[in-house]
């Protein structure tokens, strides 16, 4: 279990349907994807813990760019009230998806 905090801003993806995230910055994505091989479950996807205020959720980091991304689900936006554009703490526990319920 590798434990991560980081500070990132909150951005919109426009697609089919609006998606938000936070980028993880360079120097932690890159001791995730020292251990991608053991974490992954598929396509380069890695499961975490996540929480942000008192808001805790299971979810997977996208990898994109070299780096990966955080995706919000619109009720911990709600629950934190959160906006794009906004800088939030992150606290990321990564691990072996074994044992993790979605």
């Amino acid at each position: 279990m590798m434990g991560l905090q980081f500070s990132g801003e909150i951005w919109e993806w426009r697609g089919p349907a609006p998606f938000y995230f936070v980028s993880v910055p360079g120097e932690q994505s890159q001791a995730i994807k020292s251990a991608e091989r053991l974490l992954t479950y598929g396509w380069g996807m890695i499961p975490v813990k996540v929480r942000i205020g008192k808001t805790e959720w299971k979810t997977s980091l996208w990898p994109k760019d070299g780096r990966y991304v955080l995706p919000l689900k619109d009720q911990v936006r709600q629950a934190e009230r959160l906006e794009v554009g906004q800088t939030v703490t992150v606290k990321l526990e990564v691990g072996p998806e074994r044992n993790r319920k979605r």
